[in-house]
This record gives C-alpha cells, sequence and structure tokens, in this order.
C-alpha cells in the first residue's frame, strides 16, 4: 500500500536534468499523484492539468531537493500547494456545480448494485469533507502515506495528521450511516476500517 522511494541513481540523474531519468520518477508516480488531485478538485480535465503543473514545478525544483529527505513526502508537498492554489483560484471565481458524474467511477467489474452504490456513496462523503480533512484521508487510505510522511507533506504535526485522519473516517462512517449503508457495523466512535481504502480496493 505504501508508495515505495524512487532509486538513487535515477534520482540523482534527474537532479543534474536527465529528461529520460526524469520520466522514469513521473511514470513510477502519475498515478497516485492523479488520483490524489481528482479527488479534491472533483474535475478530471483539471486534474490532469494540475498533475501535469506538478511534475513541472518537481523537476524544476529537483537541483534544490535535499536526499535527506524522503522524495514522496516532497512530492506530496508540491501537489498540496498547487491543490491549494487552486482552490482558492476558483474561490474567487464564480462558483460552477461540480457533477458527481465528472469524478470517475472505480473500475468494479460485475460487482453487486448494492456495492456500487456503496462505493458511491464513500466518494460522496470523501467530497463533502472541508479540504483538510480530505488531504490528510487520502494520503493515508488512498496514498499510502504513513502518519509521518503525511504530517511532513502537509506541514503539520503528527497529532494533527492522526486527528484529521480520525475525523475524516468518523466523518464519511457517519454520512454512510445516514445513508443505511453499514461497512462496518454500528460503532461509529471506533472506526474498525477506513472506508475509502475498502471502496478502492473493491474489485
Amino acid at each position: 500500500m505504501s508508495l515505495p522511494q524512487p532509486d538513487f541513481g535515477v534520482l540523482r540523474k534527474a537532479q543534474r536534468g536527465d529528461e529520460r531519468a526524469f520520466s522514469i520518477i513521473v511514470r513510477a508516480y502519475q498515478v497516485p499523484v492523479f488520483n490524489y488531485v481528482l479527488r479534491l478538485v472533483g474535475d478530471r480535465a483539471l486534474a490532469e492539468d494540475l498533475t501535469q503543473e506538478i511534475f513541472l514545478r518537481v523537476f524544476q525544483g529537483l537541483p534544490r531537493f535535499s536526499l535527506r529527505s524522503k522524495f514522496t513526502t516532497w512530492l506530496f508537498q508540491v501537489a498540496k500547494n498547487r491543490v491549494l492554489d487552486e482552490l482558492r483560484a476558483v474561490e474567487r471565481r464564480p462558483r460552477a456545480v461540480v457533477d458527481i458524474d465528472d469524478v470517475p467511477p472505480l473500475e468494479v467489474l460485475d460487482a453487486p448494485f448494492e456495492r456500487l452504490e456503496a462505493i458511491d456513496a464513500v466518494w460522496r462523503a470523501v467530497e463533502a469533507l472541508n479540504v483538510d480533512l480530505k488531504m490528510a484521508l487520502l494520503l493515508r487510505d488512498i496514498v499510502g502515506l504513513s502518519y509521518t510522511e503525511i504530517a511532513d507533506s502537509l506541514e503539520i504535526t503528527l497529532a494533527t495528521v492522526k486527528w484529521r485522519i480520525y475525523k475524516a473516517r468518523e466523518d464519511v462512517q457517519l454520512a454512510l450511516a445516514r445513508e443505511g449503508i453499514h461497512l462496518y457495523g454500528d460503532d461509529v466512535a471506533e472506526p474498525a476500517a477506513p472506508a475509502v481504502a475498502a471502496a478502492a480496493e473493491i474489485a
């Protein structure tokens, strides 16, 4: 579930401007970055544009990147900053309604209708979270970063990370309960397992 770090030699070459080495890094991380951004902005075309911009910023910043740090931590820090810039810009523009259909469903083949409904409900609940809770939850349950990596990426304390993830999972399960969906029983105070991760794994 956790993201591996890039090969040290490839990373060093990319730092020196080797575009072939950097393309290896892009191929390794573009899917988790895109999925993370897509769930934050809810628009596929925008998520594609932002993902490209994020990797451009990473390429430009690589020469200054300290190899003593985890690459994935820094990568998602860059992603966080770019997404927050975009969300602030969106708030200043006339608000357009985001169609939930713009967020592609997870690929689930021959799944029972009830299961598809549950997955949709999970993503609707995630969409309703505030951006701070959503970022922490997605980095943990979708991207697979450790709590420490999330703290570094979001530039917050470890205690804050733990609280945000707990609160996000609790809010998701409460939202599911309101729709009559009980993935893990009724004990919302102690979420038995992250609903978001479960939805991502159902196939």
